[in-house]
């Protein structure tokens, strides 16, 4: 422990991020429009058990008890999401004031608390009526986010301190709308292209939105990253590999950071067809500059051609038989009750290819999401020993801290913060309630909160550092 918060620098932030979607319940209270995701979870078979995210953590009633979570905790900064059906329930026209309302009592309850406020803007929920409309493969939605930024800016600009534009726009594209895993459900395969620019679009136009509605925090977007390589040498896992690296690394960050798309693998390019010509006016507007770059690190990536078995905790949908390559177990490795890898030094090497990849381009970059699931009891009777999580976190922060040190394969890059994900145990989207990240266990027929032994570790690595960290 001691030697860990001896190896965290000045000035680090030590954070906890949600996501409104998976710990606020109150879908139907005070205004709030349905988003994608409540119909997504309505639907039969959708979401593991038939979970429902009606309630989830009921965060929207307990927030005090949960900001008194964070403040015992002792972090620097709270990474939280609003709303957007909460604020303008069609995604278009009038405000919910009682939306704003209680984001606004969140952020002032933050500052009270001497928290750092981290606001993400779209954290998947999309406003039903712009779902309806086409979603992330109508250019309208991009506009419509921009709006929504605009207004976040207008209201809390003067208290927030970072803001994220949009979380895991891979994972929304990939799993929203080219297998059907997550909301809307579709399957378009690669047809699911549109949904990639209109992504980007949106974060350059809310960056230019924030910046226009005189926000004073730092302004920047997060992706999940993960290392890829082919699993074998036969050349089309080494190609498939090559467009899995580019689908989840390439296709977002080179357009934000660089001003332009990435070419696929000739035998691919037919598949990137929807990204061959954009309007040189929209990758001028993706190209913002940025204060800062998350990463959301959780696992590294093993590609072999031809099918494979459906991944731990998925629903199987006609389109992913239809994927020509599949994700490779680990043998060597541990795994998460998701059965991703446990590989620490990974973390390293995504900070290393994104160093070599953008150099001088690439921001000042936060760790904006890590954690794992691990089985837990649904009650928790004294205290949850989860021991995988505490080693789990210490050694990825540990990875992350020892690449950006001298002498490290990510020696230079600007690493500012890490944020655990998550607070509690949620709502964790179609695996319902399912898999637990928390630092805190969610007994979710009682609601009770009860902190486990890697809130207990967190706490006291975040009291042995040298000072806290700057807010902005």
């Amino acid at each position: 422990m001691e030697a860990l918060a001896g190896r965290i620098p000045d000035g680090f932030t030590l954070g906890v991020a949600t996501a409104a979607f998976q710990i606020e319940g109150a879908l139907d209270e005070d205004g709030r429009g349905p988003s994608g995701w409540d119909e997504f979870a309505a639907r039969p078979g959708m979401i593991a058990h038939g979970d429902s995210p009606a309630v989830a953590c009921d965060h929207y009633h307990r927030s005090h008890e949960d900001l008194a979570l964070l403040t015992d905790l002792g972090v620097d900064s709270y990474r939280f999401s609003i709303a957007w059906p909460r604020v303008q329930p069609d995604g278009r026209g009038a405000w919910n004031e009682k939306g704003w309302d209680f984001y606004d009592r969140l952020i002032d309850d933050m500052l009270a608390c001497g928290l750092s406020p981290m606001a993400t803007l779209y954290h998947w929920d999309t406003p039903l009526p712009l779902e309806h409309d086409g979603g992330w493969l109508s250019r309208e939605t991009a506009e419509r986010c921009a709006a929504f930024a605009a207004e976040a800016g207008r209201r809390f600009g003067d208290r927030v301190d970072r803001w994220v534009t949009l979380n895991e726009p891979v994972s929304v594209t990939l799993n929203g709308y080219a297998v059907g895993i997550h909301a809307p459900g579709k399957q378009l395969l690669f047809e699911a292209m549109p949904a990639v620019h209109h992504q980007l679009l949106a974060h350059g136009l809310s960056v230019q939105a924030l910046r226009a509605s005189g926000a004073r925090g730092s302004i920047g977007v997060t992706n999940m990253h993960a290392p890829v390589h082919p699993a074998g040498v036969h050349p089309l896992d080494w190609i498939h590999a090559r467009v899995v690296d580019l689908m989840v690394n390439r296709l977002y960050a080179d357009p934000i950071l660089l001003g332009r798309y990435p070419k696929p693998p000739f035998l691919a390019r037919r598949f990137f067809h929807a990204l061959r010509d954009p309007r040189p006016e929209d990758l001028a507007t993706i190209h913002q500059p940025l204060d800062f770059y998350g990463v959301n690190y959780y696992y590294p990536a093993r590609i072999r051609s031809g099918p494979g078995p459906t991944p731990e905790g998925v629903k199987p949908t006609k389109a992913m038989t239809k994927v020509p390559f599949h994700l490779a177990d680990f043998p060597e490795y541990a795994s998460t009750g998701f059965g991703w890898p446990i590989s620490p030094k990974y973390c390293g090497v995504v900070l290393s290819e994104l160093k070599k990849r953008y150099g001088d381009a690439l921001p000042p970059i936060y760790i904006t999401e890590s954690g794992a699931s691990f089985p837990e009891p649904a009650q928790a009777d004294g205290m949850v020993y989860d021991d995988e999580r505490i080693a789990y976190l210490a050694s990825h922060l540990e990875a992350a801290l020892a690449a950006v040190e001298p002498g490290g394969p990510a020696e230079g890059v600007d690493l500012r913060g890490w944020y655990v994900w998550t607070l509690m145990d949620n709502f964790e989207w179609a695996a319902g309630y399912t898999q637990r990240f928390g630092l805190v266990h969610t007994d979710f027929a009682t609601l009770e909160r009860t902190p486990k032994a890697s809130y207990y570790w967190l706490r006291r690595l975040a009291r042995a550092r040298h000072r806290p960290a700057v807010s902005a």
